[in-house]
């Protein structure tokens, strides 16, 4: 009989350990999107699109990639976050150049947002961004920018840089910012210094704008993007993604 007991707790344990990371496991593959084509310009460039299963309309949230492009763990990422109600598209902004300037990629985003409004399962009164690297810098560039934006998360960003075609910085429109924006950082970030995240936050809080700020100890740039470019599955990455599900769900859900 005791090994019965003994049996029967092991496998209670097995099962609370994959019940912590159950998200992660369904997940870790997944590929739901769709390829389509946004014209820019005289330019197409391929997006990644992923919906909720069915019904709708949902609040949408166009997603920017790093500097290091597309990676696999961006499409899972996009793909989880349509489970949660989110119609999520990736435009491959880096498709004609990895150093765009940043009117390019403002006109690609724009013509990104155009494209959701066409689609009959978004609600385009309720759009997010949300970028990473210097996806996140364009985060904090485009959302004072780009009206049709209700909200914005940006990934370990660069509010001083003016990107790698020395573009402006996104703080010198701190005054245009008109929507909540929830940053996310590492301390051990060397190429974003924490340090010019907390300047951000404390201009942010003199010109009276909404935001949130989430800071993780020790976590260096690129956290959430792992080896091979996968989605990384920490705890840290877990509470982060976390973290945007539900700003993204307070700010857009029900807008």
């Amino acid at each position: 009989m005791r090994y019965v007991f003994l049996l029967a707790a092991v496998v209670s344990l097995l099962l609370l350990v994959g019940g912590v990371g159950a998200a992660d496991i369904g997940t870790a593959g997944m590929r739901n999107g769709t390829t389509v084509k946004i014209q820019s310009g005289d330019r197409s460039y391929p997006a990644y699109i992923t919906t909720p299963e069915d019904g709708g309309p949902y609040p949408a949230v166009v997603l920017l990639h790093s500097f290091n492009g597309l990676e696999p763990g961006y499409q899972v990422m996009a793909d989880r976050l349509a489970t949660e109600g989110f119609v999520v598209i990736v435009p491959e902004w880096q498709t004609f150049g990895e150093a765009p300037e940043d009117n390019v990629t403002e006109a690609l985003v724009r013509d990104t947002v155009a494209y959701l409004a066409t689609r009959p399962e978004v609600n385009e009164s309720s759009i997010g961004l949300t970028g990473f690297c210097a996806g996140g810098r364009y985060t904090m560039l485009f959302l004072p920018r780009i009206e049709e934006f209700s909200a914005g998360v940006a990934w370990y960003g660069f509010p001083y840089s003016g990107g790698q075609a020395n573009g402006t910085p996104p703080a010198e429109f701190i005054e245009n910012i008109t929507d909540p924006m929830l940053i996310i950082h590492g301390t051990a970030d060397e190429a974003s210094p924490v340090a010019d995240i907390y300047r951000y936050a404390t201009e942010l809080d003199a010109a009276g704008k909404y935001f949130e700020l989430k800071v993780y100890q020790g976590e260096p740039h690129g956290f959430m993007i792992g080896e091979g470019g996968q989605l990384a599955e920490t705890p840290v990455a877990e509470s982060a993604y976390q973290e945007m599900v539900g700003f993204f769900n307070q700010r857009l859900v029900g807008a």
